[in-house]
């Protein structure tokens, strides 16, 4: 079992997400320009036994996609469907779907959270670290922390807070619809973090890399197996 999968328990998980929040660093240190830009997903099938990811790699500079890659495998923990631990369940996928990517991203966004988390370690955060890649957390409702209201003006955000700690941003990123919630994960500043998703916008509520590798998910999950 590599480092970042934990020991297979609840209470090992938890001590691994604690160590590894210790280890995400929330500065720039992404290529600019940026070359090329991915988008992760991640289901869950057979229970929770079996992590699906979905990757697509864009072109950084026009957003049109350039390849994808799909992966199942088995959950690192496959009898916990705890969304606070999205990060260590679908890690093992997200390594083999980083790896069928023909070269790694200047930046991954990822369908989860980064540093909005209850240990500071979402799903993005984790991969991030793991992968030691620049990494931000793109979710549609957040797992903690309170917000002032939000101006319904396109690009509007205001900080996601835990306990007085500013922790993500809420972003509209389309008048009208319900805002995202978006946190660094590893390697990206806060500042950053909200300027980029917004330019990853190209008229859908989710930035364009979580939109493509959602919707390539959704046409793998329509399709029935053949193992």
């Amino acid at each position: 079992m590599n480092a970042h999968d934990g020991d297979g328990s609840i209470e090992g998980a938890h001590a691994l997400q604690r160590e590894l929040a210790q280890r995400v660093r929330k500065r720039d240190e992404f290529a600019q320009p940026l070359r090329t830009i991915a988008g992760f997903d991640v289901r869950f099938e057979d229970g929770g036994a079996t992590a699906c990811v979905a990757a697509v790699l864009l072109d950084g500079d026009t957003l049109q996609p350039l390849d994808e890659a799909l992966v199942r495998m088995p959950s690192a923990l496959p009898g916990s469907d705890d969304p606070e631990l999205l990060g260590i369940r679908a890690w093992p996928a997200l390594r083999e779907a980083l790896a069928r990517l023909p070269q790694r991203p200047d930046l991954a966004f990822v369908d989860g959270h980064g540093i909005a988390h209850p240990r500071r370690l979402g799903i993005a955060a984790h991969f991030g670290v793991a992968a030691d890649i620049p990494s931000i957390g793109v979710a549609g409702k957040a797992l903690l922390g309170t917000a002032a209201a939000l101006h319904e003006i396109r690009g509007a955000h205001t900080p996601l807070r835990d306990h007085g700690e500013h922790v993500g941003w809420l972003l509209r990123s389309v008048p009208g619809q319900a805002p995202l919630i978006v946190s660094p994960g590893h390697r990206v500043s806060m500042t950053a973090t909200a300027q980029l998703a917004m330019r990853c916008v190209a008229g859908d509520r989710l930035p364009e890399p979580t939109r493509l590798a959602d919707l390539l998910a959704s046409r793998h999950a329509a399709q029935p197996r053949n193992d």
